[in-house]
C-alpha cells in the first residue's frame, strides 16, 4: 500500500471515529491554544487519578476548530497520554503525539504541533506565559478581547 494512502486511511478512520471528543466534566485542567497561521483552535482537558502513590491521567478530552488532521491528532493524543504522569506526558513531542497516524505531510506538522502546545497549556499553564512583554496576541486572546472598531478605508484613484 502507498504511504500516503495508508496515511489518509488513519486520518479518515480518526476524523470518523474520533476518540474522547467533547468537554470533559469535572477536569482537573484545561488548555486552550489557537493557530493565527492557519485559524484552527484546540481545547483539551485533562482529570488525573492516584495511582501507585502518582498522579496519572486518568482521561483527557478535546474540542477542536480545525481540519481533519488537528481532529485526527487530538484524537490519538488523548489515548496516548492516558495512564502517564505529568511530567511523561509533558515529554511528548507533536511527532510522538501524532505517531499512530504515521509521518504527517510537511503542511500538516503544524496539526501535531497544535495539539501539543494544548497538552503543554493544560498540564504546564506557567510554562506557556509570554516571557518578553512586547510578544503579540495569540488568536485566542484577539477572539476574546472586546470588539475592535469598524473603519472604513477609501481608497484614492489610482496613479496609473
Amino acid at each position: 500500500m502507498n504511504p500516503a494512502d495508508d496515511f489518509s486511511n488513519r486520518i479518515e478512520e480518526a476524523i470518523k471515529h474520533p476518540k474522547n471528543l467533547g468537554e470533559l466534566d469535572g477536569a482537573d485542567a484545561v488548555g486552550t491554544v489557537g493557530s493565527e497561521d492557519c485559524g484552527d483552535m484546540l481545547r483539551m482537558w485533562v482529570k488525573f487519578k492516584e495511582v501507585d502513590g502518582k498522579r496519572v491521567i486518568d482521561k483527557a478530552t478535546f474540542q477542536t476548530f480545525g481540519c481533519g488532521t488537528a481532529i485526527a491528532v487530538a484524537s490519538v493524543a488523548t489515548e496516548l497520554i492516558s495512564g502517564k504522569t505529568i511530567e511523561e506526558a509533558l515529554t511528548m513531542s507533536g511527532e510522538d503525539l501524532s505517531a499512530p497516524l504515521g509521518s504527517l505531510p510537511p503542511l500538516k506538522i503544524h496539526c501535531a504541533q497544535l495539539v501539543e502546545e494544548a497538552l503543554r497549556s493544560a498540564l504546564a499553564p506557567d510554562a506557556q506565559a509570554p516571557k518578553e512583554k512586547n510578544v503579540a496576541p495569540t488568536l485566542l486572546q484577539r477572539m476574546q478581547s472586546p470588539a475592535q472598531e469598524k473603519r472604513k478605508i477609501i481608497l484614492g484613484p489610482s496613479d496609473e
